[in-house]
């Protein structure tokens, strides 16, 4: 099998849609991005700001609104570049291999943080007089680092296996980001092998965090039934609320997605929209209006605006 491949540059279909929806569905699509990465920015500003956010959880809150800043940035522009004209279609080979090798480097890093915080969630509420001792600063750099790296060997792995292969031709990708299995359909080989190590791969991956996901969030859930107070059980289960619907969320779409037989090219660029523009929108929406931590920080910040502007 040949390294070389014949085709230099791919064509991205973008989404299924009428040619009357490109500008409604560009606006829509800008307006999200502008936000994400505003909203995202504002998270990060406001916790390196505020001395009371310098804790565990919000540490791990930084890594995931620069992560959600970043992954929206790998496929949405491309995805306004698609509909704005039929020039921005075009990506060439190198770049859409650097494209594959971001998206899921982001997105495996992302799965992997997500385990990290409900564990950080586990030891805040099983084990809250241990918890400052274990969750030391230390602790949770390694912690972040681990799944940076974790996700970079992902992401390595299923670029090279994808772009080991001989690509001559056609060369139109029905997706609108380049992804694996839309990308493995244009291989002039066979992908057999490629798709049963991407599945089992990403299967690993998802399956095995979703699972110490679940496990964390039993503990949490019986360690809070045993608070005798309504009132402290209230307020531990609203901590973890946020954490479940972000959650959900990312991993829904993309077991939907890479977990099961057989491919729909609509049905699975429709699908990729929830967790590649939605998904990291919900991050700064989520912790911002439900965590009266952050709103105070919001607020303390707003004012000291205010009162510089006003000297």
């Amino acid at each position: 099998m040949t390294n070389r491949s014949f085709v230099t540059t791919f064509i991205l279909m973008g989404l299924p849609h009428a040619p009357a929806l490109d500008i409604p569905l560009f606006t829509i699509f800008l307006v999200i991005y502008v936000l994400t990465v505003m909203g995202n920015l504002l998270i990060l500003l406001v916790i390196r700001v505020d001395s009371h956010l310098h804790t565990p959880m919000y540490y791990f809150l930084t890594n995931l609104s620069f992560i959600d800043m970043w992954f929206s940035t790998v496929t949405v522009p491309k995805m306004l570049m698609t509909l704005g004209s039929p020039g921005g279609r075009m990506i060439s080979f190198h770049s859409c291999m650097a494209q594959l090798y971001c998206f899921h480097f982001l997105g495996s890093t992302e799965c992997f943080l997500y385990t990290v915080m409900s564990y950080d969630r586990y030891l805040a509420i099983s084990h809250p007089l241990r918890y400052t001792s274990m969750m030391r600063g230390r602790t949770c750099a390694l912690l972040a680092t681990g799944t940076w790296l974790s996700g970079s060997l992902h992401s390595a792995v299923q670029t090279t296996l994808t772009f080991r292969l001989p690509y001559c031709g056609p060369s139109q990708i029905q997706h609108y980001f380049c992804d694996g299995p839309p990308i493995l359909r244009l291989a002039c080989a066979d992908t057999s092998v490629n798709e049963m190590v991407i599945f089992v791969n990403i299967g690993v991956v998802a399956s095995g965090c979703f699972l110490l996901i679940v496990l964390s969030y039993v503990s949490i859930v019986c360690s809070i039934l045993k608070i005798r107070t309504s009132e402290g059980r209230h307020r531990a289960f609203q901590t973890c609320t946020s954490h479940c619907i972000v959650v959900l969320c990312f991993f829904v779409p993309c077991v939907f997605i890479y977990l099961r037989p057989g491919s729909r090219d609509a049905v699975d660029g429709v699908v990729a929209v929830f967790y590649t523009v939605l998904t990291p929108l919900l991050n700064p929406v989520v912790y911002t209006l439900r965590n009266k931590e952050v709103k105070k920080a919001l607020l303390k910040l707003k004012d000291k605006i205010t009162q510089s502007q006003s000297k």
